[in-house]
């Protein structure tokens, strides 16, 4: 019985030598046959320090610098309507006209009271002088007349309210009342706008709150155009919306040549700060990966794998925070098929 313990003892003991000669044979194999592998040829391009102007892409909207809704405070019938539709308008321009008939009458009838309460409150005086009237009726007297004064004043403020002014120079749009037209405080007679200068409103993330600054200056470009504009920070909304965790920014922007319109989204390019020794990687030579970002190097003939962190972007290339250094050579394509210490042939590229 012992025997033939023994005897399986060898056995097994023997297909385990068999098995682990043929487990290190077959990778010694493999690392002769990875070392006898022809290197892939890729490019590539050592990394020199440059200057960088960081910029900040975000979206914006036009807005008028100044815009109401024309109305008028008196309720009433159009009488006159003084503008074009589309046109410009002077501040204190005259628009429409409210009929003022009743206002009128009404303005004659006070008139006359006061005057009548005028001569009563001299005649109230006299007679106090000679002590013929109290002192209670002289007051009583006096505040009549100045209560008529106060309504000759208020109907004349009424009055002037029939003639509604544009507050304002600026484009009127299209009007929705026609002459004749009963009107009252809550119907829109028109869209008043200021287009001469713009405002630019947009956010940014909280990081930059710091570094933004009243009168810096930024560009942007518009929907459908080439062309470049360029505005001026003016105000900077006080604290950090909780919600988005940005801050609300606004510019502004002369617009006299009026191609820029109200309403308008607009692509903002806000500069943050100038680096002097930049590393800038071409963008295909970035490879995405679950926890963050990757790029293949050079050392000793073979590919190694960087995570690196990186920042603003052009473009064409993006900005690198950490994982690499000036001098280092980066793989720039055929990077895909590529696998940490693959031997590679580099042909470098300016």
């Amino acid at each position: 019985m012992k025997i033939k313990h023994i005897i399986y003892a060898f056995l097994i003991l023997g297909l385990g030598t068999l098995i682990f000669y043929r487990i290190s044979e077959n990778a010694e194999q493999n690392k002769t046959s990875e070392q006898k592998k022809s290197p892939t040829i890729v490019y590539g391009k050592v990394l020199q320090p440059q200057e960088f102007a960081d910029n900040l892409s975000l979206s914006g909207t036009l807005e008028a610098n100044e815009q109401i809704e024309v109305r008028s405070e008196v309720s009433g019938v159009v009488e006159q309507i003084n503008f074009e539709e589309g046109s410009l308008v002077t501040k204190g321009q005259a628009l429409i006209k409210v009929n003022d008939i009743e206002l009128r009458a009404q303005l004659k009838q006070v008139q006359t009271a006061r005057g009548l309460s005028s001569e009563n409150a001299r005649r109230a005086k006299l007679l106090l002088e000679k002590e013929a009237i109290s002192q209670e009726e002289f007051d009583v007297a006096n505040a009549e007349y100045q209560s008529a004064i106060a309504q000759v004043q208020l109907i004349q403020a009424q009055l002037s309210k029939t003639i509604v002014r544009a507050p304002f120079s600026g484009k009127i749009g299209l009007r929705s009342i026609s002459k004749g037209s009963y009107i009252s405080p809550n119907t829109l007679i028109a869209q008043l706008v200021n287009t001469s200068q713009l405002k630019i409103t947009f956010s940014i993330p909280e990081k930059y709150a710091q570094t933004m600054k009243v009168n810096q200056s930024l560009t942007f470009t518009t929907s459908g155009s080439k062309e470049t504009y360029k505005a001026t920070i003016y105000a900077i909304e006080p604290s950090i919306e909780i919600e988005s965790r940005t801050l609300r920014i606004r510019a502004i922007t002369n617009n006299n040549d009026g191609k820029l319109i109200p309403g308008t989204f607009a692509n903002v390019s806000l500069p943050l700060e100038k680096l002097k020794n930049a590393l800038l990687v071409p963008t295909e030579a970035l490879i995405p990966i679950q926890n963050g970002k990757k790029i293949f190097v050079v050392e000793n003939g073979k590919a190694k794998e960087v995570i690196v962190e990186t920042g603003a972007r052009t473009d064409k290339d993006i900005l690198i925070t950490s994982g690499l250094k000036a001098g280092d050579t980066i793989l720039t394509s055929g990077v895909m098929t590529l696998r940490n210490d693959s031997p590679v042939k580099v042909i470098l590229q300016n």
